[in-house]
């Protein structure tokens, strides 16, 4: 018997890359998968050629599994209410919600437009929280279910030229909490997932230097169906004491990450004036500042 056997899913932005892997996976495990994307362009506007989201269904029923498309919007509520919908009236339920639908909108913060910041936010960190709440109602009456979202590295540690996609993404990480420590009591869990992967959401960086060809070149050897194996343990029953967690994927490697606690603190009995923080509170805390490292700063080794 598989993992998932029984269980009904819904995977957002499951046409191509990550998503796809994540839905073909939780297919062989044995769910029946509801396999959502809008079949456009990276910036979220026009129509690809073909639906993906129906190739990946053949796919998937190829294999003897069952499967339906979707091409609602996450970032409209009535669009994540009827992916819902389809789960439970095609399988009988919902157990599981994977949150992986992106879409980018680069460019350095001072010119940014607040259309361009909008857009990556309405899909991306509005997307999760609608198909998230959709399926709450049916989360909560059962007793369980599990939701996936998918953070980055652009939010947990820096990138450059993606203020709009950096918000969302770390966004997300304070809803995922929020989501676990809310529906803790009915069962439901929630945890959020930094993917490592070669994918159409990253290959339009630039390689116009040396360096820039060479950090292509890493990322090209990073897998987009490495990340589904884990999406489908942390969705099955086994992983149902996994919760409020943030973890990253990269290849065969399985990251665990920190969260914000304190580290430092500074008191005094008469209280603060701007004049002794200045002189002695920056100075006291100097040497635990973080650097304005970027992911690939941080992640400076070969993928495994």
């Amino acid at each position: 018997m598989g993992m998932m056997d029984g269980k009904v899913a819904l995977v957002t932005g499951a046409g191509r890359g990550v998503g796809r892997g994540i839905a073909l996976e939780l297919a062989k495990a044995g769910a029946a998968v509801v396999v959502n994307d809008l079949g456009v362009a990276l910036s979220g506007e026009g129509e690809e050629q073909g639906s993906p989201a129906e190739q990946v269904v053949a796919e998937i029923q190829a294999m003897g599994g069952r499967a339906v498309a979707n091409h609602d919007s996450v970032a409209d509520w009535d669009g994540a209410c009827a992916m819902v919908k389809a789960a439970v009236d095609n399988f009988g339920s919902i157990d599981a919600v994977v949150n992986n639908a992106g879409n980018l909108r680069d460019m350095f913060f001072h010119k940014m437009g607040p259309e361009d910041f909008d857009a990556v936010i309405a899909v991306h960190l509005k997307g999760s929280f609608n198909t998230s709440r959709a399926a709450a109602p049916f989360f909560k009456e059962q007793g369980t279910g599990a939701y996936v979202h998918m953070t980055s590295t652009t939010g947990l540690i820096g990138n450059f030229g993606q203020a709009n996609y950096s918000a969302a993404k770390l966004g997300i990480v304070g809803l995922s909490k929020s989501i676990a420590l809310d529906m803790q009591r009915f069962g439901v869990r929630s945890n959020a997932i930094a993917p490592f992967a070669w994918t159409r959401m990253i290959d339009s960086i630039p390689t116009d230097t040396p360096e820039q060809k060479k950090r292509v070149e890493g990322l090209k050897k990073l897998d987009a169906n490495k990340i589904a194996p884990f999406v489908v343990a942390l969705c099955s029953d086994k992983g149902k004491d996994v919760t409020g967690q943030i973890f990253a994927v990269r290849n065969n490697e399985i990251f665990l990450f920190s969260q914000p606690r304190p580290i430092r603190t500074a008191h005094t009995a008469e209280g603060w004036t701007p004049e002794t923080i200045a002189d002695r509170v920056f100075d006291q805390f100097v040497n635990d500042f973080y650097p304005l490292h970027r992911s690939a700063d941080v992640f400076t080794w070969e993928p495994v």
